[in-house]
């Protein structure tokens, strides 16, 4: 959609809303639909190609209209959920299907994805051990706990286990930054003997600093076989495994709990829109169900519905699927891997002309869509760098730290961006590393 559809577009949403509005006093307060009655309306699938916006705006009042703010808030939610994972190519179990025993939720974030699966992992671990000992308390159990995540993790993961009140422990990771079997294995044999209790496992899938990937065929066994919890996080990464040249990144998610990313980071939907999908739904639930007199209704029991309100932190939700559903209908399936598919390409196009350059240095391997580098040289050096390149306010980088090196970060991510931006971005780098690099011979 150009500026001058999108502007003509939202005249006629602005219209809309506004003969919804004058209108409303005609339309009924209580839905006449039962519960279930959405998924039969839409189909199994994401489209491959993509919808005519006319039809995308017919079926909101043909399918969203009638059970307005509920169910169809959160029916939808289920059923995009399902689209996704199947785009994803998830394994059966966290799909709720028609019945099913897992399913997906819409978060805010990833940080609150690791939270909750976190705390439902600790009061599954919780429950267990009363079970077997039944004078064991809450609070002796949770000072005995520990969680296990890269050292390449995001603060969020580290933020969890402050929040949920639990040791969380960074293992090493190797010469590629990812974190293997072998030194979790290590870490969880020692955190035994010492009388601790290992009950949680993050995996990254696409680090913040750089893009590595932990290893899910060597840690979701050990996590399976210890009963320990194991949470995937790939915020960043998880939209490139819709194509299928990137679908064996997440080979191993049928070993985890819990799987979490960020389609508000790199699927066109915009924030917030973190999309989550449990094995189990019920480790969730259990955890958190609490049903007040003033929050129950006539089919509270029925098994016909999802109480999202059991799924996440915060009681009220927005109608986050509605914007999943016009992003997935109006680019298709293909549309949104193509837009993957050109981000990862510029990606190394930058990588190209890094590598034509002697004076930098690549930092880790470039999967996605992005590049980490330096000027070969001390870390003052490249912190001199990015502050002329910031300061100059015509592109911005974020760098991070890779064991003792400071490193620059590049970054697509951009719905607009293409390669005639690269490669001004690279003549304008290029041009004041030179100029930094003059500058420190005089």
């Amino acid at each position: 959609m150009n500026s001058s559809e999108f502007r003509r577009r939202g005249k006629e949403m602005t219209d809309f809303v506004a003969d919804y509005l004058d209108g409303i006093e005609g339309r009924q307060v209580y839905p006449d639909v039962q519960p279930g009655y959405l998924r039969s309306l839409v189909p199994s699938t994401a489209p491959e190609e993509p919808d005519a916006f006319e039809d995308i705006i017919n079926d909101v009042e043909r399918i969203i209209m009638p059970g307005a703010a509920s169910p169809a808030c959160t029916e939808l939610e289920t059923v995009m959920m399902d689209w996704l994972g199947k785009m994803l190519k998830l394994p059966e179990a966290f799909l709720a299907g028609e019945a099913g025993e897992g399913g997906g939720v819409i978060q805010g974030s990833a940080s609150e994805a690791t939270l909750m699966a976190l705390l439902a992992a600790r009061t599954k671990v919780t429950r267990r051990l009363q079970a077997a000992s039944p004078g064991l308390t809450q609070g002796a159990i949770t000072e005995k706990l520990v969680a296990y995540s890269s050292d390449q993790a995001h603060s969020s993961v580290e933020r969890a286990g402050l929040i949920g009140g639990v040791k969380m422990k960074a293992i090493p990771s190797d010469g590629k930054f990812a974190m293997r079997g072998s030194a979790l294995q290590e870490a969880m044999e020692r955190d035994k003997a010492e009388g601790l209790i290992p009950f949680f496992v993050v995996a990254t899938l696409g680090t913040t600093s750089c893009c590595s990937f932990d290893s899910l065929l060597e840690v979701g066994p050990i996590c399976n076989k210890e009963d320990m919890w194991l949470h995937i996080d790939a915020a960043y990464a998880g939209s490139s495994f819709i194509c299928p040249e990137f679908r064996h990144l997440l080979n191993g998610v049928e070993f985890a709990d819990s799987f979490n990313f960020n389609p508000h980071k790199w699927l066109l939907v915009n924030f917030d829109c973190s999309a989550m999908w449990v094995k189990k739904r019920t480790d969730l639930i259990g955890a958190f169900k609490l049903d007040p007199v003033y929050l129950k209704h006539s089919h509270q029991d029925s098994g016909l519905i999802t109480d999202y309100r059991h799924w996440q932190l915060p009681l009220g939700r927005r109608f986050r699927s509605l914007k999943m559903w016009f992003v997935f209908r109006m680019y298709g399936v293909k549309g949104l891997q193509a837009y993957i598919r050109k981000h990862v390409q510029l990606a190394h196009e930058f990588e190209h002309l890094l590598h034509q350059d002697p004076r930098f240095e690549i930092c880790a391997e470039v999967t996605l869509g992005l590049v980490c580098f330096r000027l070969k040289g001390s870390n003052k050096l490249n912190e001199a760098l990015l502050e002329r390149i910031n300061g100059t306010k015509k592109i911005h980088l974020v760098p991070c730290h890779l064991r003792d090196k400071f490193v620059l970060r590049f970054a697509i991510c951009s719905r607009t961006v293409e390669s005639a931006h690269v490669r001004l971005a690279w003549e304008h780098i290029s041009q004041l590393a030179s100029d930094l690099l003059g500058a420190e011979k005089e």
